[in-house]
């Protein structure tokens, strides 16, 4: 028995196909292989066809079946994880009506804003969790604003993923997380939206019928089977955003756990018990996978656009040609806790949320030219990141939550031990790394749903745990004067 699961991103659609008695992973494919378009027809523009996404599936899903020579009878779920804040509009006979606005389009910006200061910030905070910001809902206002030939066709709005569970069932249904990542669900009234809603000008009856995440969805109809080469009827049993997908992966459902992934950009997810937000909305609340009105789980999503490009930029500029990442950190490894003095604020890549969306740049403190070599620099960049995250999850535990557990993949910035040690020294946090990846924790979610699994902890039994990294009480004191002197140079600067 086989349980698929399906992971829509920008870049790629990714399947995978997972044995449900072993939780292995029997085969894996993802198209297209070079990036995926992205239509920019106007600068702070981003768009792509649903169509492709479709396409695309099609074609991982034949890839996957003939790797694995798995029969169509022998998949007993589908599962569905997909890029997050995407809008999707469709008519009456189910047709896109327009290329899908995705997650890194801005031109809604105003929309949330302005809805942001006129029902004000306290209403929005505490029944959104979030400014109505650059979210989905603000992104069909602007549909209905300057296309109002479209706006009066739509028959329902959908995410990405909602969108091909569409299409693999006829059926259109989301769910409380997605509502709640499209700021069309309201947490004091457990029910959507309306005052925003309202203001928007947007009829309740474009929003989609509510399932639970872990629910059947709909069955695969005879159009998608014929399509897919899959068996009529298989279910479609889980869906979610792709931060609360991963999180998921690696078995994150309970208050103080967090997902983390450190690439480019970083990303801490952590579990929230209790309804809360930040008042300064430095970070994003959103329902999480296994929210209910009865069970408080939201995930709190931060994301620091400044951490692995800074260490592929000391790559690039500080290190001779040719050393790589691993012999990086054996360099860095020779500079002592706290880099000898210095401090690297990694805010290079753009406005980070986290500071109000202000532009802070990337800055070097603290360098001493009779003292200071390349390692200090390498170490410094490392920890610097670290410490942005540590910034974050103060935020974090602003708002409640007991950060006790750091699940990560084993990949990027987690790759370095200096990295790893780093962070659990100077967040108290045990850090487990784990090999796992979206697709294949969407085909789990989709066991769980369909009652294969009878909870996450069944589910997840089987996932390769690589490491444990346990907080080091000799070190812990001189992480936390390197923090502290990381943290004066954050007030220096005006954080």
């Amino acid at each position: 028995m086989y349980l698929l699961g399906y992971d829509i991103g920008s870049s790629s659609v990714k399947a995978s196909l997972v044995n449900a008695g072993t939780g292995k992973c029997v085969a894996s494919a993802f198209y297209p292989k070079t990036e995926a378009e992205i239509i920019a027809v106007h600068p702070g523009w981003a768009e792509q066809k649903p169509e492709m996404w479709w396409a695309n599936l099609k074609l991982a899903t034949e890839a996957i079946m003939n790797e694995s020579g798995a029969k169509k009878e022998e998949i007993a779920a589908i599962g569905i994880s997909y890029q997050m804040h995407g809008l999707v509009c469709v008519d009456k006979e189910q047709r896109v009506l327009r290329p899908a606005i995705i997650w890194c389009d801005s031109r809604a910006v105003p929309y949330g804003e302005k809805a942001f200061q006129t029902l004000g910030e306290e209403k929005c905070l505490s029944h959104l969790l979030n400014s109505p910001g650059n979210f989905t809902a603000s992104k069909l206002a602007w549909v209905r604003e300057n296309e109002p030939e479209v706006f009066s066709r739509i028959y329902k709005v959908m995410l990405p993923g909602d969108y091909i569970a569409m299409k693999l069932t006829g059926e259109i249904c989301t769910t409380v997380s997605g509502l709640s990542e499209g700021m069309f669900w309201d947490f004091q009234a457990n029910d959507v939206a309306q005052f925003l809603l309202d203001y928007y000008g947007i009829d309740r009856s474009l929003i989609a019928d509510i399932r639970p995440t872990f629910s059947e969805q709909g069955r695969v109809n005879a159009v998608a089977a014929a399509e897919l080469g899959l068996k009529e009827g298989t279910p479609v049993t889980y869906r979610a955003g792709d931060q609360p997908n991963n999180a998921l992966s690696l078995n994150v459902f309970n208050p103080g756990e967090i997902a983390s992934t450190a690439g480019t950009s970083g990303v801490v997810y952590g579990v929230n018990g209790s309804v809360n937000y930040d008042p300064k909305s430095r970070v994003n609340t959103f329902a999480h996978v296994n929210h209910t009105a009865d069970q408080t789980r939201l995930g709190v999503l931060l994301c620091i656009n400044g951490t692995g490009i800074l260490n592929s930029w000391i790559k690039r500029t500080v290190v001779p040609e040719g050393v790589s990442y691993a012999e990086m950190n054996d360099l860095a490894d020779q500079a002592p806790i706290g880099a000898g003095g210095i401090s690297i604020l990694p805010f290079g890549n753009g406005a980070e949320r986290m500071l109000q969306n202000k532009e802070a740049g990337c800055s070097i403190h603290g360098v001493n030219f009779n003292l200071h070599t390349r390692n200090h620099l390498i170490r410094a960049a490392q920890e610097g990141i670290v410490f942005s995250f540590k910034y974050g999850i103060d935020i974090m535990k602003g708002m409640g939550m007991d950060v006790r557990k750091i699940h990560a993949g084993h990949a990027n910035m987690f790759l370095s031990p200096i990295f790893r040690n780093t962070l659990a020294g100077v967040t108290g946090a045990v850090i487990e790394l784990y090999d796992t990846d979206g697709s294949v924790g969407a085909a789990k979610g989709a066991g769980m749903g369909a009652g294969i699994y009878k909870d996450n902890n069944e589910a997840f039994a089987t996932l390769d745990k690589l490491a444990v990294i346990e907080p080091a009480e000799a070190d812990k004191a001189a992480y936390e004067d390197a923090y502290q002197r990381w943290l004066e140079w954050m007030h220096k600067v005006g954080f």
